[in-house]
């Protein structure tokens, strides 16, 4: 019977982790960079796409009530003409009566449609005066919109201006990160991600600076900095969290 082999999967040495790693920090850094000179610009955008869209979701309800008010003294003002005629109607009645309690009945009738006017006439100058108040909001509330929108496509336009300018260097950037994400272990990436979403500059490796983490600034001890300049193992800050990576751009700097 034939043997199989098998074939060995070879491990990237631990240095060239360490340095896969270093150069994903300084392209990601240099992607935030980017993302920075955009500043509070996308914020702003969406805050002021969410405040036009309460407005005019405002402005909707004011001119629903403003119509609903409308039919209202509409509807009131037929009351009234009802009202009247049935006045008119038993006004004429009373001439005809055959007794006093005939007359009193009607009186009491006609007393009860004019209850009935004056209280559709009252109900009509409340409603108009409220939806006078309804329409000076519904006014403000399209004028608001109408200047925030301006706002926004200002900031829109600013926006898109960054975004164009850099959509290319930020492709390549990106690029360029996912090329060095293939000499990074899945576990050292899933790291990586998780110290740079939880750190407020993005930074997830740092170097050693003026023996001091580079992130957090604590003090690292000798022995700790000689093992972090050996590249065979993957140190992390006791403090901060982030790893610890020796700095090959001062190797290079040397060299030149």
């Amino acid at each position: 019977m034939a043997t199989e082999k098998k074939t060995a999967v070879k491990e990237t040495p631990i240095e060239e982790k360490l340095k896969a790693l270093f150069d994903l920090q300084k392209v990601s850094t240099e992607i935030d960079k980017i993302h920075i000179l955009c500043g509070e610009l996308p914020l702003e955008v969406q805050d002021l796409e969410d405040e036009i869209a309460g407005l005019q979701t405002r402005a909707t309800n004011l001119e629903e009530e403003v119509k609903n008010l409308s039919t209202e003294i509409v509807n009131r003002k037929n009351e009234i003409k009802e009202a009247e005629m049935q006045i008119k109607k038993y006004e004429g009645q009373q001439d005809s009566v055959r007794n006093n309690r005939e007359y009193d009945a009607i009186t009491k009738e006609i007393e009860y449609q004019n209850l009935e006017k004056q209280l559709s006439e009252k109900r009509i100058k409340e409603h108009t005066a409220e939806m006078e108040k309804k329409k000076e909001l519904l006014e403000e509330a399209r004028q608001q919109v109408a200047e925030r929108s301006i706002d926004l496509e200002a900031k829109r336009k600013e926006l898109e201006t960054i975004e164009s300018e850099t959509k290319d260097q930020v492709a390549d950037l990106e690029k360029k990160a996912k090329e060095i994400r293939k000499n990074v272990d899945e576990r050292l990436q899933v790291a990586f991600d998780r110290i740079r979403s939880g750190a407020r500059n993005g930074l997830a490796v740092v170097t050693v600076q003026r023996d001091a983490c580079g992130g957090c600034f604590n003090k690292i001890p000798p022995q700790r900095q000689l093992d972090i300049r050996l590249r065979k193992k993957v140190i992390v800050c006791e403090y901060c969290g982030r790893i610890l990576v020796d700095d090959w751009d001062r190797e290079t700097a040397e060299v030149q």
